[in-house]
């Protein structure tokens, strides 16, 4: 059959148009490839071509609240390959192998991967500033030297557990190093170049960097003077106790701010691989948990005299050395007892019988819901890692030999931290607040202050009234009472004495103990309070003998530090037998020889010095705080001389 040329005419039109619209089509799909998605495709390119050489960002500063720095970076460059841009492996292995401490087969090993880019470990990672030197001198192909930052310690092993320390690649471990990682840990930077399928450089192409962000600076609320005044204490009653282990807090009670923190055994964080994993991984203050013993009689009091269940100084109680409880008997510490007794010298003697009247008298759920309250059985929140719980009875367990038992601190487990938080609500007001360590954050390349922690109170336990009574009653436990080795001249000081079993296979051990003490001062407005304790020292056993002479030198030197001064209104030490009363250096400059051996050398020795019948000068001065029977050395001169000296030291 014959086609006619219509037909075919319109076939050749149609074939024609479809040949437009195809041609049209690719036209826009190839305008809206390279207008529209040009950018984005050309981006897509460059990336899939692009290599990155890391250049790792610095980690944030750590310092104490004063400013001294506790951890800083130190830049250490890292030596990497890029293994199809090196044209010689054998002869660049021969070359790096003696500089970086490898054997050659080694780094040629390293250098011939099929990766993108090698680190050239171990040997290649954070060398010294020199050595990067003469590797980037060798001008090796395919050979790098980038940046890298290593975490320095100024202070060695100085609030270890605090800090914790920082892996390989400067993330962070333990302490707050790992507690603020996001924060101190920046965001990375780098050096990058365009590669073909091969991974070799193109031709004509440039490096592109993008900068590190450095990480927030990072202001503790340690001072770093307390830490170091209470990490020498714990030093030197380690060597002198051989005890198992020692711990040590100092807070500031009105706020939760921790101003120092210390555990022995510790280790320093640029070498923490030289111990036991369970030394630095074990933050003691905040992870060991045990029966607080006497220090727990605090709760039990403030709960008394909340619940108006006692009179401190109108009721007496009679104290045989024994309570009987439930069919079981319960001992004082003192053989024999303490006989009739204020409430108040309970608390002064620390009296178990006396404790658990007081026990009975608020009864079981009034008891445990102010435990509850003060912390006990409940994570504090302190901002580090390995906070521990603790453990109470339950309620529905407790009977009235656990009840006995819980009002004189054994049958409970608490940690340190929730032991300082708790007396600190005690003595500050009633006021429960939560721990805390990091101060503020602030941007390295500004200075601005991006965020700061601000106290955290949990909820208010006791009232004023009420904690004024306990702080009272506590201050005449370290006047006269068991916690005498705390007392600090010219200073209004708090405290109560701790002393535990420890149980070990079940049973209480006769022989170990955690001895504990805690203090504040100054007792009517405290500004520092300081928990001890010391798990299994050798010899005597008790809190007031081992850790109340602890606390009472941290305390002493911080409160020197802190410039709060001496104050003349502290209650009158009752000294014990044996024990060197402080007395006060009498003006001895006008009086004649004979005055003063008859009126004043019965608390002095007297030193004479030079000729003349009146005293012109003495050392120590006038008014100064000594020991009974110290020696006083007398300049002897005319009366002239010695009223001269008189109107020196006025002027003065």
């Amino acid at each position: 059959m014959r086609i006619s040329k219509v037909i075919v005419r319109r076939r050749l039109l149609l074939l024609l148009t479809l040949l437009c619209l195809l041609f049209a089509a690719l036209a826009v799909r190839l305008a809206y490839v390279q207008i529209g998605k040009g950018a984005e495709l050309s981006a897509k390119a460059e990336d899939s071509w692009r290599r990155n050489i890391p250049y790792s960002a610095k980690r944030g500063e750590i310092a104490d609240r004063n400013g001294s720095v506790l951890a800083y970076n130190i830049t250490t460059p890292t030596v990497m390959a890029i293994p199809v841009q090196v044209k010689t492996p054998e002869t660049t292995a021969r070359s790096l192998a003696p500089l970086l401490g490898m054997s050659e087969e080694t780094v040629l090993k390293a250098i011939t991967k099929k990766q993108s880019i090698v680190r050239l470990q171990p040997g290649g990672r954070k060398i010294t500033m020199e050595k990067a030197q003469q590797i980037r001198d060798l001008a090796l192909p395919g050979i790098v030297v980038a940046e890298d930052n290593k975490r320095y310690y100024p202070y060695g092993g100085l609030a270890a557990h605090i800090l914790g320390f920082t892996g390989g690649y400067n993330q962070g471990l333990t302490g707050v190093e790992s507690k603020y990682e996001s924060e101190l840990s920046g965001m990375n930077g780098s050096v990058s170049y365009l590669s073909d399928a091969g991974g070799r450089l193109m031709p004509g192409s440039s490096e592109k960097y993008a900068a590190p962000k450095d990480g927030l600076n990072l202001t503790l609320t340690i001072d770093k003077s307390i830490q170091s005044i209470m990490e020498r204490e714990l030093d030197q009653a380690m060597a002198r106790l051989q005890a198992n282990s020692a711990l040590s807090i100092a807070m500031n009670p009105k706020t939760g701010e921790i101003l120092a923190m210390a555990a022995r055994p510790g280790y320093d964080p640029a070498e923490y691989q030289e111990v036991e994993a369970e030394v630095y991984n074990r933050n003691l203050p905040i992870w060991m948990t045990y029966e607080p013993g006497s220090t727990f009689k605090i709760i039990t009091l403030a709960a008394a005299l909340e619940e108006k269940k006692v009179s401190l100084l109108h009721e007496r109680f009679f104290d045989p050395g024994f309570v009987k409880v439930g069919g079981a008997t319960l001992r004082c510490w003192k053989k024999g007892g303490h006989g009739s007794q204020t409430f108040l010298q309970v608390v002064e003697n620390s009296c178990n019988p006396g404790f658990v009247a007081l026990g009975q008298r608020l009864g079981k759920e009034t008891l445990f819901k102010y435990i509850r309250d003060f912390g006990f059985g409940t994570k504090t929140g302190i901002d580090l890692g390995g906070e521990e719980n603790g453990i109470l009875f339950k309620l529905s367990r407790v009977g009235p030999v656990e009840l006995a038992t819980t009002s004189f601190g054994q049958g409970v487990s608490v940690t340190p931290i929730q032991q300082i938080a708790a007396v600190s609500a005690a003595i500050n007001g009633g006021k429960l607040y939560k721990p805390y360590v990091a101060k503020s954050w602030t941007n390295p390349d500004t200075g601005e202050v991006v965020y700061t922690n601000e106290p955290e109170m949990v909820r208010q336990v006791i009232s004023e009234n009420t904690s004024k009574q306990v702080r009272e009653a506590l201050e005449s436990v370290v006047a006269n009472g068991t916690g005498g080795n705390a007392f600090i001249d010219g200073y209004r000081v708090g405290g109560k004495t701790g002393t535990a079993q420890k149980v070990i296979n079940g049973r209480y051990s006769q022989n170990e103990h955690i001895v504990s003490f805690i203090g504040f001062a100054p007792a009517d407005d405290p500004q520092i309070v300081v928990y001890t304790a010391v798990d299994n020292p050798q010899g005597i056993q008790f809190g007031g003998v081992v850790a109340a002479p602890i606390v009472r030198n941290i305390m002493k030197d911080a409160l020197e530090y802190m410039k709060i001064p001496p104050r003349k209104d502290q209650v009158a030490k009752k000294y014990k037998y044996g024990e060197t009363p402080v007395v006060t250096v009498p003006d001895l400059i006008g009086h004649t020889a004979q005055e003063i051996y008859e009126d004043m050398n019965m608390n002095f020795n007297l030193a004479r010095s030079g000729a003349g019948n009146v005293v012109i000068n003495q050392a120590p001065k006038a008014g100064t705080r000594v020991d009974k029977g110290s020696t006083i050395r007398i300049y002897m001169g005319s009366e002239a001389d010695a009223e001269q000296s008189h109107n020196h030291e006025t002027s003065e």
